[in-house]
């Protein structure tokens, strides 16, 4: 199995990543769907949604949502939250969308905070694009928040500990050819345990290939959650924006 299909169902994953700043990201949202003036009632869908947080707060702004992903035991979590307007399904990625919240086709589809890079193939990442353009309207559009990779290379810091509970998490971290490897090593009740992430550092010209081959054009680039100028030296984030062409 990928590490992909392994990592995202143990309970450690949600652990050694439970404080995120989910301020920050539901500030995020916010500036992001009043930047894309994405009226009241539209279709988003949150593609690898994993514990459903954002996807439950597109939800209480208004939208209809849809969230997906791979891991099983998030969509189990999740299903604790649906409404008439909010729903989540297995899914991944690279097969087609179907939406069980209405309509049938997307207004937006949101893939956020670095959760496109897993695959080994670039054809793999080529049928997400192709995915997303299939569950798109025409003038949809398509946010992914990604890193950049340049700045990933410049900051790199190759190994730490955070403790997070009663765990002790190391980690080590190193870039092998073009993808970025974290080890995550620990030791809890008695037990070694050992699992890795490693994300392709995709390139911006790479992500907008992609795009234009699906019918996609650029409309903005953000690098950073307060929607901030992209600077390819400094930017933490690649933040694309893509309108589907019509």
């Amino acid at each position: 199995m990928a590490w992909f299909e392994t990592w995202f169902d143990t309970p450690y994953y949600h652990i050694l990543y439970k404080n995120r700043d989910f301020r920050e990201a539901e500030n995020f949202i916010s500036l992001l769907t009043a930047h894309l003036q994405i009226p009241e009632n539209s279709t988003i869908i949150d593609l690898a949604c994993g514990k459903g947080r954002h996807s439950i707060y597109l939800n209480k702004m208004g939208f209809n949502v849809l969230g997906v992903d791979l891991s099983k035991e998030s969509i189990f979590h999740n299903k604790q939250f649906e409404t008439t307007g909010l729903r989540f399904d297995v899914h991944d990625m690279r097969d087609e969308i179907y939406p069980t919240v209405s309509p049938a086709k997307a207004d937006a589809v949101f893939n956020l905070f670095t959760s496109f890079g897993y695959f080994d193939k670039a054809e793999d990442d080529r049928k997400v694009f192709r995915s997303i353009s299939h569950v798109l309207k025409d003038e949809g559009y398509f946010v992914l928040d990604f890193l950049n990779e340049k700045w990933v290379r410049k900051t790199l810091v190759p190994e730490y500990v955070t403790r997070k509970g009663n765990i002790d998490f190391h980690i080590k971290k190193r870039i092998d050819e073009q993808h970025i490897i974290k080890d995550i090593n620990f030791t809890d009740k008695g037990k070694k345990h050992h699992y890795f992430e490693k994300v392709k550092l995709h390139t911006l010209e790479e992500i907008g290939n992609y795009a234009a081959d699906f019918g996609f054009e650029t409309v903005d680039i953000f690098g950073d959650y307060d929607l901030g100028a992209f600077d390819l030296e400094k930017s933490p984030r690649c933040i694309n924006i893509f309108r589907k062409k019509s």
